[in-house]
């Protein structure tokens, strides 16, 4: 399809000639001899290029320019002046202008222009395309949420989307916390900014620092040149800290002057200087457990926990784990090609049945394994690798009903019962807290009552 131009010159010989270049040039071109006319006509059909001239019988170019700007931003707009005098140029580069030309015409030079503009508004807007896809993506509103805990989470990320708040991410491993982060992105102002991911359990603590910070060439061994840390990466748009709890000691020192300060320095850097990011965290540990136990600085905590968003396991949502399903069925079999058309009943009873200990990224693991494995064009429920839900009560209970000892006596079973579920957690007393339907406050008093060492 050929790029379309919209020419605002009263000048009749003037436009016979810029209309032939623009023609020449693979253009379908529109002609105005007015400002206001020409600003109608990109109402009605808005152009890849506007040219227009300085000098108008209504309004200058000037305003044709700003007021262009105003209807469409991504679109390149040219002057034309014959005066050519510095002035008008540097006004007209001021105000926005993707170019100008002067009077006479140099028509190679117009056409190369005009084409380079043509150019550039073609990349404006595959760009343009490719955030809207983004923003379908990773919207909240792409999120599946039919259970009312997770309609809540959605509500929070609305709310909280198009502030600078630092939010802390709070959930079991699997549970979506980097989708939420990128739909606090995505949803906000800084959508146009870049969002960076860093997982701080992933890095060595050197490898940490340089990779939230960056480096100057030379500051250690193998460092060949500068590297821009994540805080730079980020600028304008947000920086994602996954699994802030495994950020050792140091870096975390380092962090809170980043985030009180608003700057950073380079490892090996001589000046500090300023930064414009919004940092969400996210961590499957609880953090104030980490802070009692001083393994977790507790003014770090204060200053990432400025609002938390607690992500609910795939147990406490089971209505979603249906649509969850039928989502990831349909992109494993259009990824792998699978000539697989359904899923039979029987499966989806299987999946409500199971407690998901892996969460949504287990989820998502078992269906296209599944649809990788599956013959013929249905997947059924023995395809699914998942023990039987008698399965898994058996192994709770040994393959025995359970069956209270004998002089047993209640806080007796109840001392049990939180200690093992406390060792299953790894001592995590929300993740205890959740599994038993129990608030961790209980949870911390039963503790204290029981003396136990955790």
């Amino acid at each position: 399809m050929k790029p379309t131009i919209l020419i605002v010159e009263d000048d009749p010989d003037g436009a016979r000639s810029v209309c032939d270049v623009a023609a020449d040039a693979g253009f379908t071109v529109t002609l105005a001899t007015t400002g206001r006319d020409g600003l109608e006509r990109f109402r009605e059909r808005t152009p890849d290029v506007v040219l227009t001239d300085l000098i108008l019988p209504d309004i200058d170019g000037i305003e044709v320019l700003t007021r262009v700007q105003r209807l469409d931003r991504e679109v390149p707009v040219l002057l034309m002046t014959a005066y050519g005098s510095v002035d008008s140029s540097v006004k007209a580069m001021r105000s926005g202008a993707y170019d100008y030309i002067t009077k006479p015409l140099d028509l190679d030079d117009l056409q190369t222009k005009l084409q380079r503009a043509a150019e550039t508004s073609r990349l404006r807007r595959q760009v343009d395309q490719l955030a809207a896809s983004v923003r379908t993506r990773f919207s909240a509103t792409a999120m599946t949420a039919e259970s009312p805990a997770m309609q809540a989470i959605l509500r929070q990320i609305e709310a909280l989307a198009d502030t600078t708040a630092t939010v802390l991410i709070q959930g079991e491993s699997g549970t979506g916390k980097e989708l939420v982060a990128r739909a606090l992105h995505v949803d906000s102002r800084r959508a146009a900014g870049p969002f960076v991911a860093v997982n701080c359990g992933a890095f060595a603590e050197s490898l940490l620092e340089s990779e939230l910070f960056g480096h100057e060439k030379g500051a250690f061994t193998g460092a060949f040149a500068q590297h821009k840390g994540a805080f730079e990466r980020a600028e304008g748009g947000t920086l994602f800290l996954d699994e802030i709890g495994d950020a050792p000691p140091a870096v975390q020192v380092k962090l809170l002057r980043a985030i009180e300060e608003r700057e950073i320095r380079r490892i090996g850097g001589q000046q500090p200087f300023q930064v414009n990011v919004r940092l969400v965290s996210a961590t499957n540990k609880d953090l104030p457990e980490l802070a009692a136990e001083q393994k977790f600085r507790e003014d770090l905590l204060y200053r990432i926990n400025v609002v938390t968003i607690t992500l609910p396991p795939l147990r406490r949502r089971r209505e979603d784990i249906r649509p969850l399903a039928e989502r990831f069925f349909a992109k494993a079999k259009a990824e792998h090609q699978r000539p697989i058309i359904r899923l039979e009943p029987a499966c989806y009873d299987r999946l409500l049945a199971y407690d998901w200990p892996g969460n949504i990224r287990q989820l998502r693991n078992v269906i296209e394994s599944a649809v990788l494995l599956a013959s013929g064009d249905t997947l059924t429920a023995d395809m699914l690798n998942l023990p039987s839900s008698s399965a898994g009560r058996a192994a709770a209970t040994g393959g025995q009903e359970f069956q209270v000892p004998e002089n047993m006596t209640l806080a007796d079973i109840e001392k049990n019962v939180l200690e093992q579920s406390l060792r299953r957690a790894q001592g995590n007393r929300t993740l205890t807290a959740e599994r038993l339907g129990l608030s961790r406050r209980t949870i911390q008093r039963k503790i204290k009552e029981h003396a136990l060492p955790y």
